[in-house]
């Protein structure tokens, strides 16, 4: 590969993650969020269309593919491109997170359970993986796998504890006790 194509390949690269930092910088009830979610998105996959063919069979492009297509709320393009993705690297916990984000939303709450719990054995000490694991065990309404990973989350960051009252995955385990206490949310 030339020093050309090197350079052009890292633009390209760079440009589709950015359009993927801008989205992800907004937060997810904001009206340009929402609004311009797509439209940047949709630039990611063009940049990434842009490489040689030769290029696009890496790990990182089928990634940044996958996170276009979840960002799109094309789950099962998303999906596509992360198994290809996890094929080149096996143990990214990042690729078993958003796998898991999009099997949640096929209504597929088993595969996203299994990816999560693939994700702890390679970093157990991660809170987003309890703190998702948490809800998924909650819509399928197993209160105890449930909040024992709700604690293990808030436990590795407190901030998890201020989440939980936005959240909707929990609405059956609200009025809970143990819930209750854990969380020091009230019905």
């Amino acid at each position: 590969m030339s020093g050309y194509s090197r350079i052009r390949r890292q633009q390209l690269l760079q440009e589709a993650q950015g359009y993927l930092d801008l989205i992800m910088a907004v937060p997810e009830q904001d009206t340009v969020r929402v609004v311009h979610c797509s439209r940047l998105a949709q630039r990611a996959l063009e940049a990434l269309d842009q490489l040689d063919r030769n290029d696009c069979a890496s790990g990182r492009v089928h990634f940044l593919r996958g996170q276009a297509y979840r960002l799109m709320e094309k789950h099962d393009l998303a999906l596509n491109a992360l198994q290809k993705s996890s094929e080149y690297d096996p143990h990214n916990v990042r690729i078993l997170l958003a796998q898991a984000w999009c099997f949640k939303r096929l209504g597929r709450l088993d595969l996203a359970i299994e990816s999560l719990e693939d994700a702890l054995e390679i970093q157990g000490d991660v809170g987003i993986l309890h703190y998702n694991l948490a809800c998924y065990w909650s819509l399928l309404g197993n209160v105890g796998l449930s909040l024992v990973h709700l604690s293990r989350a808030i436990d590795l960051n407190a901030d998890y504890r201020q989440l939980v009252a936005s959240e909707h995955d929990f609405d059956g385990l609200r009025s809970h006790p143990e819930f209750q206490t854990l969380t020091n949310v009230s019905v």
